[in-house]
């Protein structure tokens, strides 16, 4: 993987079985792997599926929550167990259009729907970047008071225990412990040393915002190369050039897109 800060500086990573703890994935359609998991059966992993209750103004590519999305949910959850598909429904954010209510109306829908296939939930509130400022601004988004704030997660742990889940938060200076969310560890040592069957050594991650409880980890993902559009990304600087990086995917590269070229500085990770 290349190092988005410095392109031509690429990181080489072992993905034999005897290294790898664990592969946590983040999607909100995973579809397309269902029928390819067993090409995983040599790995632990568990997976982080987002599904919310945003229309196609705000997700426009993500296939339809009811149509498609809450089954490709429960059909992945048969397929691992619910212990190993985590629920996301974030990032949260608040507009005219998607006010408080909304978010608890659709929060209960879908965990209605979810029940019995997962067990955790995971929300987060959007956060605000140069890649995606613009865009939530002619959106006229919105934070909430700390009151309504404390009420609405309480009404969302409410909602979840009532279905079998616990809410975790993702990344969130707030303390919503007393309201039924505790803060969540995303790449989660306990669930992992619970699917491997062994103990881990590891650290918090120092990478990542202070806020973040994960433990360290090696991400192998890239900036510019998802196709789903949202509204609120931070991940992509413009359609133009996911458009641009998903035509240089070669399935046979060694690197999600583009090749290896002439200067790069390919260095193994341990």
């Amino acid at each position: 993987m290349r190092n988005p800060m410095n392109p031509r500086q690429v990181s080489k990573i072992c993905l034999s079985p005897e290294v790898i703890d664990c592969i946590v994935f983040w999607t909100k359609n995973p579809e397309p792997m269902i029928l390819e998991l067993d090409q995983l059966s040599s790995y632990h992993y568990y997976f982080q599926f987002t599904l919310t209750g945003y229309g196609k103004d705000i997700e426009p590519c993500v296939p339809h929550k009811k149509e498609k999305m809450l089954s490709t949910f429960q059909k992945l959850s048969q397929a691992i167990g619910g212990q190993k598909v985590i629920w996301r429904y974030d990032p949260i954010l608040f507009t005219e259009l998607y006010t408080p209510d909304y978010h608890l109306k659709a929060f209960e829908q879908i965990a209605a729907a979810l029940e019995g296939y997962t067990y955790r939930c995971v929300i987060s509130f959007v956060d605000t970047y140069t890649k995606n400022k613009k865009t939530l601004h002619q959106l006229h988004a919105y934070d909430l008071k700390e009151l309504e704030l404390f009420h609405f997660a309480k009404t969302l742990a409410d909602i979840a225990k009532s279905k079998g889940m616990t809410v975790g938060s993702c990344a969130e200076a707030v303390d919503l412990s007393p309201y039924g969310i505790e803060h969540n560890c995303c790449i989660d040592q306990k669930l992992i040393e619970e699917i491997c069957g062994y103990q881990l050594k590891g650290r918090k991650d120092k990478n990542q915002r202070p806020e973040c409880g994960c433990m360290e980890s090696v991400d192998i993902g890239a900036y510019d190369t998802c196709k789903n559009g949202c509204l609120y990304c931070y991940a992509n600087h413009s359609q133009e050039r996911v458009n641009r990086y998903s035509m240089l995917c070669d399935p046979d590269s060694p690197l999600l897109c583009g090749v290896l070229e002439a200067g790069d500085t390919v260095r193994e990770r341990k």
